[in-house]
């Protein structure tokens, strides 16, 4: 993996030297991401956890902030229960279903759907993801003890510890045990679109494409008891090519609902 970690700060040095030995990384002690020529790219462990690209001229780092920012504004502004993926989860006055998130990645559709009134599971096997949450999550419930807002959002949202293979702990379920599963598997990119933003370009090339993303949907399905909810790029083709029950359709992408029973009216 063309990845070290450094600390941004000389308090931070023991915690970088100890997440570099847990991700099996190698650590360059305390440096500047801009003065990094020997490795692409970097995870600076200070205030938040950063992936950085390195280099003058490099995009800004991804770190997950559920806290400010694009989080905070969708969930003062978003659209509440009219927003798509809270019509595709079947969100509505009354009703807020538990919700697994097996493909978490760095939690943004979790954090909304905590949000609207779900509890959500956050599930993610890349070991990088998995901190980048693990530390917005930290953050998260810091801020709830400030914020009487957050607070709930913050005892909704449970990141499990990390597994290896979403497919696996789905088939271990019982079946129909799960009220609502989500799945959004990483599509492979085209790095030249305009639609990868420069700051995603790092985290689209370490953790690359789900290569077994249609193996998830058959043990999601026998797991949920209401719906399946895959999100797709608009013109992607159906997930493991199994057409769903119900679309729901953007600019940009889709949800897919593959239903089993009807959400309460």
């Amino acid at each position: 993996m063309p990845l070290a970690v450094i600390a941004a700060e000389p308090s931070y040095s023991e915690q970088a030297e100890a997440l570099a030995a847990q991700l099996q990384l190698p650590f360059l002690g305390l440096v500047d991401e801009k003065y990094i020529d020997d490795q692409p790219y970097v995870l600076s462990c200070g205030e938040r956890l950063q992936l950085c690209a390195t280099g003058r001229k490099a995009p800004g780092p991804i770190a997950v902030d559920f806290v400010s920012g694009a989080a905070a504004h969708r969930r003062k502004y978003g659209g509440g229960k009219g927003q798509q993926i809270a019509k595709a989860v079947g969100v509505r006055s009354g009703f807020y279903p538990r919700v697994v998130d097996a493909t978490a990645g760095l939690g943004r559709d979790a954090f909304v759907l905590a949000s609207l009134g779900c509890e959500v599971r956050m599930l993610e096997r890349n070991p990088l993801v998995h901190a980048l949450l693990a530390d917005g999550v930290r953050r998260l419930q810091e801020a709830a003890e400030r914020d009487i807002e957050l607070a709930p959002i913050a005892q909704r949202l449970v990141l499990e510890p990390r597994i290896e293979s979403a497919v696996e702990w789905l088939e271990a379920q019982p079946a129909e045990s799960i009220p609502v599963i989500y799945l959004d598997p990483m599509f492979p990119s085209r790095e030249k679109s305009a639609r990868v933003k420069k700051d995603m370009v790092a985290f689209h090339e370490i953790v690359g494409a789900d290569e077994d993303a249609d193996a998830l949907l058959a043990p999601a399905y026998a797991a949920c008891y209401y719906r399946t909810v895959v999100k797709r790029p608009r013109l992607a083709p159906d997930l493991a090519g199994a057409k769903p029950n119900l679309r729901f359709e953007g600019k940009s992408g889709r949800f897919d609902l593959y239903t089993r029973h009807g959400v309460p009216g």
